[in-house]
C-alpha cells in the first residue's frame, strides 16, 4: 500500500516551494539537542558551561585568571571574566560587529584560525550563539580599550546596535543570560552540579580562580588549585589510603600538544581515571586515554623486567593489573582537536596517541628510576592484582567445565521471560526468597524475569577479583544478563535492557540496594551509562478509606493523604518488606508499567559518585562515620 494511502494527510505533492530554507536562530530552536546534547537538566546545565569555556579559552591562552558566575534569584546566569573582552568593532568587508558575530552567527568566531586561540575548548565556534538562541534574553558587557560597550538581544536576535554605555579600566566580558522556559521548561539549576564542573575546570587551569555564587541560597564558592591536576588526583584519594605520599606528575610539550598527567595508586581495587582535552571532560575516553593506559601498561613492565621483579618465564602485567587501585587525570591541550559531537564526550585525533605514549613512558621510567621505593610499591601492587586474576580466571574455568555456571543458576533461580527480544525484556533482581515467589507470581510473563538473591551480595569495593568471581549471586547476576564477564563486559549480548533493583524498604533492603549498585559501578557502568539500571518503588504504606484504596510512597505523601481524608475513618498499613504484599498488590504498585515509578540510576559527577561509594562501601570507618553524621538528618523512609 503506498504511503499516501495509509496517510491521507500526505501532500502528494513535492516541488521547489515545499523546501524550507532556516536562519541559523531558528534552526537551533527548532533543533536544541543537536547543539547541547537534550533540553532536560543536562542541556539547561550546558549553557552555563558554553558561556564558561569562552572565558577558560582566554585563561589558556594567557588572558585571564578571575572566572565568577552567579546563579541569581530569578534564574538568570551571569559570567564574568577578565579576559580581553570580545571585539567590538566591525568586520571587515561586512556590516556587522564581531560581537554581535560571535553571538548570533553560527560558527563564528577567532578559534579556526590559530592566531587568536592557538588552543580552546568551543572547536565548533557555536557556544555564544547557541546559547543566545535558547535564551529567553540575553545581554554582553564588554569592556575593551577604556569603554564599556553593551549589547542585548531577543532569543537570539539583537534589540539594538552595540552601545558604549561608560568607561572603564580593566577588560573583559560579562554575560547574562535567562534560559528560555518555552524550551526547558521550568528552569532548575543545580548548585552542586554546577560546582563540580567548574572545579574540574579550576583544577585543569592552575593559577586561574573560578568562583561561583548562588544567589537563592545566599551560597558561594571558590576554587583555586596551585597544584592543577596533582591537586586533583589528590581529591580523588581522598579517604582512600594512598602508596606513596605525592601523586607522580608528568607534563611536557610533544609537537604542539601540551600533556599533563597524575597518578597516585591506593590499596583499594576500583579504577578512578579522568580524562579531559581542552578542558572539556571527554567522559568516553579517546585516543589520549588509551595512549597513555598503553604507555603505563609497557613502562611498568619494561621495569619490572629490568628490575627482575618479574621472572623471565612469568607472563606480562596486563592493563588491568597496572590500573587496580589506580586513580589519575590525564589532560590534553592541543590546538585542532577533533570530538565527536558538539558535547564533546570523546577525544578522536589518531596523533594524541602516540603524544600521549611517548609523554607518559618518558615521564614514567624516570620517576620508576629516581624513585625505587616507590617503584617496587607499585609494581607489587600490580603483581598482588594479577596473581587474584589469575586465580578468579581459573576458578571460571573450574566452573564452566563443570558445567555449573548456568546449569546451577538459569533453572533453579531465575525465571525468564517468554520474549527474546532484549529490548522489550526487563530483569528484577529481588531481595529475598518470599519477595521473589511473589514477583514471580504478580509479574507479566510475556518480558518480565525475576532473579531473586539470598541475602546480601558480597561487597566488591573490599574484595580482590578472585572472591568476586567465586561469589555465587554475582554469578547468578553476570550469568542471567549473558554479558559473559563482569570483567570485560559484552552489552551486544545483554538478555534485558531494563535492569530493576527491587529490594524493601528498610535498612537491609537499602544496604542490599546500595552493594548491587556499588557492583554495577564499579564493573558493570557500561549498563549505567546506557541506561540500562533502575530502581523499584515499592510503596511505604497503603491507606484504606472505605472502599478506596491509597498507595502511599513517602512521608509527605501519607501526611498529604491523612490530612485530605481527615474526618473520615481510615486504615493505615505500614510496608516494612516485598514479602508482605500479595502477588497482586506487588505488582498494582511497583511492577505494572502502567501504574509503577521507576527511578532510572545515572552517574552525573563521577568523581563524587567514587567517593561516595568507597566512603559507604570502602575499608575505612572514620570517612564513613563523618558521612552518616553529616547526612543523618537528611535521610528519609528510615525504617529501623
Amino acid at each position: 500500500m503506498a504511503q499516501a494511502e495509509l496517510n491521507p494527510g500526505l501532500n502528494t505533492e513535492y516541488t521547489a516551494e515545499h523546501i524550507q530554507i532556516l536562519d541559523e536562530i531558528e534552526a537551533v530552536r527548532l533543533r536544541p539537542g543537536m547543539y547541547i546534547g537534550s533540553t532536560d537538566h543536562r542541556g539547561l546545565h550546558h549553557l552555563i558551561y558554553e558561556i564558561v569555556y569562552n572565558s577558560i579559552d582566554e585563561a589558556m591562552a594567557g588572558f585571564c585568571d578571575q572566572v565568577d558566575v552567579t546563579i541569581h534569584s530569578d534564574n538568570t546566569i551571569t559570567v564574568t571574566d577578565n579576559g580581553r573582552g570580545i571585539p567590538v568593532e566591525t568586520i571587515p568587508t561586512m556590516d556587522i560587529t564581531a560581537l554581535e558575530a560571535v553571538m548570533t552567527r553560527l560558527h563564528a568566531g577567532a578559534k579556526f584560525g590559530g592566531f587568536i586561540y592557538t588552543i580552546s575548548s568551543g572547536l565548533h565556534g557555536v557556544g555564544a550563539s547557541v546559547v543566545n538562541a535558547l535564551s529567553s534574553w540575553l545581554k554582553v558587557d564588554v569592556a575593551r580599550q577604556g569603554k564599556l560597550h553593551r549589547q542585548e538581544y531577543q532569543r537570539g536576535i539583537p534589540r539594538g546596535p552595540v552601545e558604549i554605555i561608560g568607561d572603564t579600566d580593566p577588560t573583559g566580558t560579562s554575560t547574562t543570560f535567562l534560559a528560555d522556559e518555552a524550551i526547558f521548561g521550568k528552569l532548575h539549576y543545580d548548585f552542586d552540579a554546577v560546582c563540580q564542573r567548574l572545579r574540574e575546570l579550576a583544577y585543569l587551569n592552575r593559577g586561574v580562580q573560578i568562583t561561583i555564587k548562588d544567589e537563592r541560597s545566599d551560597t558561594e564558592k571558590a576554587y583555586y588549585f596551585e597544584g592543577g591536576i596533582a591537586s586533583f588526583v589528590r581529591r580523588i584519594n581522598r579517604n582512600k589510603t594512598v602508596l606513596y605520599s605525592y601523586p607522580i606528575y608528568i607534563s611536557t610539550m610533544v609537537n604542539s600538544t601540551i600533556i599533563e598527567a597524575a597518578l597516585q595508586y591506593n590499596s583499594g581495587f576500583a579504577e578512578s581515571t579522568f580524562s579531559f582535552a581542552n578542558c572539556v571532560n571527554t567522559a568516553d575516553g579517546g585516543s589520549h586515554l588509551t595512549g597513555f593506559r598503553s604507555a603505563l601498561t609497557r613502562t611498568l613492565n619494561d621495569y619490572a623486567r629490568n628490575s627482575k621483579l618479574i621472572k623471565d618465564t612469568d607472563p606480562n602485567l596486563t592493563g588491568e593489573d597496572v590500573r587496580e587501585g589506580l586513580a589519575c587525570a590525564i589532560s590534553v591541550k592541543l590546538t585542532q582537536p577533533q570530538f565527536e559531537g558538539q558535547t564533546k564526550a570523546k577525544l578522536g585525533n589518531p596523533e594524541v596517541k602516540s603524544q600521549v605514549e611517548i609523554a607518559v613512558a618518558n615521564g614514567m621510567s624516570l620517576y620508576l628510576e629516581q624513585h625505587p621505593e616507590e617503584a617496587r610499591v607499585i609494581i607489587g601492587k600490580c603483581l598482588t592484582t594479577a596473581k587474584a586474576r589469575e586465580a578468579a580466571r581459573k576458578a571460571r574455568d573450574l566452573i564452566l567445565k563443570k558445567n555449573t555456571f548456568e546449569a546451577a543458576t538459569l533453572p533453579g533461580k531465575l525465571a525468564d521471560c517468554a520474549e527474546k527480544n532484549p529490548s522489550l525484556c526487563e530483569l528484577y533482581l529481588v531481595e529475598g526468597d518470599s519477595a521473589g515467589g511473589s514477583a514471580k507470581q504478580g509479574r507479566d510473563r510475556r518480558f518480565q524475569a525475576i532473579l531473586p538473591l539470598r541475602g546480601k551480595i558480597l561487597n566488591v569495593e573490599k574484595a580482590p577479583k578472585d572472591k568476586i568471581m567465586a561469589y555465587e549471586e554475582i554469578r547468578a547476576i553476570v550469568t542471567a544478563l549473558r554479558v559473559n564477564s563482569y570483567e570485560s563486559p559484552d552489552l551486544s549480548k545483554l538478555r534485558y535492557h531494563r535492569i530493576i533493583i527491587m529490594t524493601d524498604a528498610d535498612v537491609d533492603g537499602s544496604h542490599i540496594r546500595t552493594l548491587l549498585l556499588t557492583f554495577f559501578y564499579r564493573y558493570l557502568v557500561e549498563m549505567i551509562s546506557h541506561g540500562h539500571l533502575f530502581i523499584a518503588q515499592p510503596p511505604l504504606y497503603r491507606i484504606q478509606a472505605g472502599k478506596k484504596r491509597f498507595w502511599i510512597y513517602s512521608e509527605q505523601e501519607k501526611e498529604s493523604k491523612l490530612r485530605e481524608l481527615e474526618g473520615t475513618k481510615v486504615e493505615v498499613q505500614r510496608y516494612k518488606g516485598l514479602g508482605e504484599m500479595s502477588p497482586e498488590q506487588l505488582w498494582e504498585t511497583t511492577m505494572n508499567p502502567a501504574t509503577r515509578t521507576l527511578l532510572e540510576v545515572e552517574v552525573e559527577d563521577a568523581m563524587a559518585a567514587d567517593q561516595i561509594f568507597h566512603t559507604l562501601m570502602g575499608g575505612e570507618v572514620l570517612p564513613r562515620r563523618k558521612f552518616i553524621q553529616a547526612h543523618a538528618l537528611s535521610v528519609k523512609n528510615l525504617d529501623i
